[in-house]
């Protein structure tokens, strides 16, 4: 069973990023040239760059009516002046609220790792990306490097809520978001592991309580909490900061985690905050 620093060790032998040393392997494994994965993963951030920019217009609404247009009211506020936590962790904020949205609404949008998780790559991704000035090969070969994380995190634990709970979900995304942006703001292979490994321990026992069982509240609000904690693992590791525990012990120890948490807590809707009174009234309006 690979773990993610077998793709630490092999991209600092061979003086690469992690996100060339996946896209090689991938090239392998899946017997497809570079260029045609590329192609395809350049295709993803175009719908990644599509569901921020539909989502921000503020005039999505969910079926169920539970939630949408909050995406915008953030931006609104940011375009203002007015945030708290500055422009670009404002608009990270925003641009993860905006992918939830449109998938909550039935959009299109990336699984990355999940639907549920869907906003958290996507905000991390663009934000460094326009705060650095980055050209789009950056961004790419930082989803690469996601991905590594995500394949092993699929190995050795799951990215599914309704088998490891939200930890599963999020907490994966938050760990792939703030790998992705250590490398795109230069840091080594082995800062990439530290940041995802303080990323993903912030998640650590996070149930999957999905409110009528719809992956609207609180799995939108949760996407862009989660992509602030990505840039904020990513920040204290770019300024030297390390993770007492190895991504690939905190990995195996949310899989541990998982297994212990009681059903009604993975994705049931029968626990945590679904069963709480407003969750029940809410089930019921619906």
């Amino acid at each position: 069973m690979r773990t993610y620093m077998d793709f630490v060790r092999q991209a600092e032998a061979e003086g690469l990023k992690i996100g060339e040393v996946v896209l090689r392997e991938q090239e392998l494994e899946l017997e497809t040239a570079q260029e045609m994965l590329l192609k395809r993963m350049r295709e993803n951030l175009q719908v990644m760059r599509e569901s921020v920019q539909k989502g921000l217009k503020g005039n999505l609404r969910s079926f169920s009516g539970l939630s949408g247009g909050e995406a915008a009211k953030v931006e609104a506020r940011r375009l203002r002046g007015e945030s708290l936590t500055g422009e670009r962790l404002s608009g990270a904020i925003a641009k993860a609220l905006a992918v939830a949205e449109v998938n909550a609404s039935m959009g299109k949008i990336v699984a990355a790792p999940t639907a549920g998780s869907c906003g958290v790559l996507p905000a991390v991704i663009l934000t460094v990306e326009e705060a650095l000035g980055l050209p789009e090969e950056a961004s790419l070969l930082g989803l690469f490097t996601a991905a590594g994380l995500g394949m092993v995190i699929a190995e050795r634990a799951t990215v599914s809520g309704a088998e490891g709970g939200c930890q599963a979900e999020i907490g994966s995304a938050a760990g792939m978001a703030a790998a992705a942006a250590v490398e795109m703001a230069g840091g080594s292979p082995e800062a990439t592991a530290q940041a995802a490994a303080i990323a993903m321990k912030s998640f650590l026992g996070l149930v999957c309580d999905p409110v009528a069982g719809l992956v609207e509240v609180p799995c939108i609000k949760r996407n862009a909490t989660a992509a602030t904690i990505a840039l904020a693992a990513a920040e204290m590791v770019l300024a030297g900061i390390k993770s007492a525990i190895p991504v690939d012990e905190v990995i195996d120890t949310m899989a541990d985690i998982g297994r212990q948490l009681p059903c009604s807590l993975r994705e049931t809707a029968q626990g945590g905050l679904a069963a709480t009174p407003t969750g029940r009234r809410i089930q019921l309006t619906i």
